[in-house]
């Protein structure tokens, strides 16, 4: 339903749906777009699963590292169910409408998974500064103790903020047009229907934003530089090649994730645009989830040689 304009402060008829636009309005395209989701979603899904489940079954996969790489395709896989079932939902559906709760629940979640995943790939550099810099006290410090403690952490200070994020939002009234342009209740769209003055909500969402990010990239580029330290003192190419490569898909997820999340939240609300605010949303939301178990799997040795004897163990003795 519309909502009425208003002055800031004065009474309004409140919001208790928003229309999501989506990608596109034609039915053609949306049929395809549907195969598509649905095609990348199973993916994600078996991706992640397989991964954690390649991982609880290897026993030589019972490592600091595969636990963090094991937690992260847990969060995953709720990180890509916050968004991909609700498109392939608006694809097929002819009133693409959330509720007012819904869009709350659905930010709240996604800001939750979001902040956490931040808190878990800094963990994660964490466990690789150890693992290269101080091979010799790899066992001792990163005990699993220590392990589940960082994973708890992190979804604990990721939910933390998303309370401070969501209740900052939905504080905000709402009014015009309720038409999100986007496939999902993010800040962008949300503060173009706000009608009260956002300069104190933009600085608390930068304040929050800013902080956590700043944190975790600090913590991973302090790593990073003391991997590649590390890396540089050893004399042999294949050692440093070696080293070098149980980063790489850390690496490679870290660039992803941040540099998209980055795009987003750095702009101020002037300077977005809805199409490429959708496109790069989907690097975060859909596309992030999806290619971290290939990551983790094609660039890495154990894993591989993991999925080779359970792949044998499967076919059976010939």
């Amino acid at each position: 339903m519309a909502v009425e304009n208003m002055e800031v402060g004065s009474n309004s008829t409140p919001v208790t749906e928003f229309v999501l636009v989506g990608f596109t309005r034609e039915p053609h395209l949306q049929v395809v777009l549907f195969l598509l989701f649905l095609f990348s979603y199973t993916l994600t899904m078996m991706g992640n699963l397989g991964l954690m489940t390649l991982i609880f079954l290897d026993s030589h996969l019972h490592t600091p590292m595969y636990y963090f790489v094991s937690s992260l395709s847990f969060l995953d896989i709720w990180y890509s169910t916050v968004y991909t079932p609700r498109i392939l939902t608006d694809c097929i559906s002819k009133r693409q409408v959330m509720s007012y709760a819904s869009c709350a629940a659905q930010f709240f979640f996604s800001a939750g998974l979001g902040f956490s995943e931040c808190y878990l790939l800094a963990a994660m550099a964490y466990d690789r500064y150890v693992a290269i810099c101080n091979p010799l006290l790899y066992s001792s410090v990163m005990t699993r103790k220590l392990c589940f403690q960082m994973v708890a952490s992190s979804y604990a200070a990721g939910f933390a903020n998303a309370i401070v994020h969501t209740s900052n939002t939905f504080r905000l009234h709402f009014c015009g047009d309720n038409t999100i342009n986007h496939f999902f209740c993010d800040v962008p769209p949300l503060l173009k229907m706000a009608c009260d003055d956002t300069k104190v909500y933009e600085i608390i969402l930068s304040t929050v934003v800013g902080c956590n990010m700043l944190a975790t990239t600090a913590l991973i580029l302090i790593s990073y530089m003391a991997i590649l330290v590390a890396i540089l003192r050893i004399r042999s190419v294949i050692g440093q090649r070696k080293a070098f490569s149980t980063c790489s898909a850390h690496l490679i997820s870290v660039s992803l994730f941040y540099g998209s999340i980055l795009f987003i939240y750095v702009q101020s609300s002037s300077q977005h645009t809805s199409d490429w605010d959708k496109i790069t949303a989907l690097f975060y939301t859909v596309v992030n989830p999806l290619v971290n178990p290939i990551i983790y799997s094609l660039r890495n040795k154990d894993v591989k040689v993991a999925f080779k004897k359970a792949l044998g163990r499967t076919r059976g003795p010939r």
